[in-house]
């Protein structure tokens, strides 16, 4: 199968407007993106799709490929979407332009798992080691069947331990109280009674799943969640996951950019 990695970025994000120009370590955020997919090993190509004439400056002056899309796309996955239409590549992969610590191996596993017939779409997941993840609504857990297709993403603690977890809530103090109880005393169980599993936000596309999602309304459970791959498992699209070991965590304000930096420098 021929794969491409599309890379959405926009300039005006509303926590960090400007963002993929951003610096770390000498070289900007969409630049440090750029680079590590084209490390990947079954990519044929890699694109910018911005809606910014300064990003598409950027990203052609350090040798990168770039096309300008709508500046009315709702999401990332529309606009890469607009450029997928254009093309005639089997696979396409969409690498988030926030996520410098993106590693090509990532890339190839996901185009992988489209080797399996039955999958449309491909995705990784990271097994939960710090406790506080489980109750943090801004990370985003999955289930998965015997076979390793995703039954579904919250950003709610899923699987449920109702041994572990069971109180109900009457109050939103109530709420934050139960969850920092619960966070205190997660270390005290063991592993094998915790196991779960938060989503890597990449994904590989069958193009033609791709180009049918975005033409598909959002779904209810998408609007709730706020998490468009519910979209696809609404419209009974398929979704392979493969578990990864690598960390990685996207860039969404000039904290975020501070706690990359660091890890980039650890891992010098």
């Amino acid at each position: 199968m021929s794969a491409i990695v599309i890379i959405p970025a926009r300039y005006d994000s509303t926590r960090f407007p400007g963002k993929p120009l951003s610096l770390l370590k000498g070289k900007t955020l969409i630049q440090h993106v750029y680079e590590n997919s084209q490390g990947a090993h079954l990519v044929e190509d890699v694109i910018v799709a911005t809606d910014s004439e300064t990003i598409f400056e950027k990203v052609l002056s350090f040798g990168g490929k770039a096309v300008m899309t709508d500046r009315s796309h709702p999401s990332g996955t529309d606009r890469i979407a607009e450029v997928a239409a254009s093309m005639d590549y089997d696979v396409i992969v969409n690498v988030q332009g926030d996520e410098p610590l993106i590693r090509p191996q990532m890339i190839d596993d996901v185009i992988a798992l489209l080797d399996d017939e039955r999958a449309s779409i491909g995705t990784l997941i990271k097994r939960i080691t710090d406790t506080g993840e489980i109750m943090d609504p801004n990370i985003v857990k999955v289930v998965f069947d015997k076979d390793g297709f995703a039954l579904y993403f919250s950003r709610s603690p899923i699987p449920y331990h109702r041994d572990l977890f069971s109180q109900k809530c009457r109050s939103a103090e109530v709420q934050k109280r139960r969850r920092e109880e619960v966070t205190s005393r997660l270390p005290d169980f063991q592993t094998s009674e915790l196991l779960m599993f938060k989503h890597i936000g990449i994904y590989s596309y069958r193009r033609e799943v791709l180009l049918a999602l975005s033409r598909m309304e959002p779904t209810e459970f998408e609007k709730r969640e706020k998490l468009e791959q519910l979209r696809a498992l609404e419209n009974r699209i398929t979704i392979k996951i493969q578990e990864t070991f690598f960390e990685t965590f996207g860039v969404d304000t000039p904290e975020d950019l501070e706690r990359v930096e660091k890890c980039l420098s650890t891992s010098l």
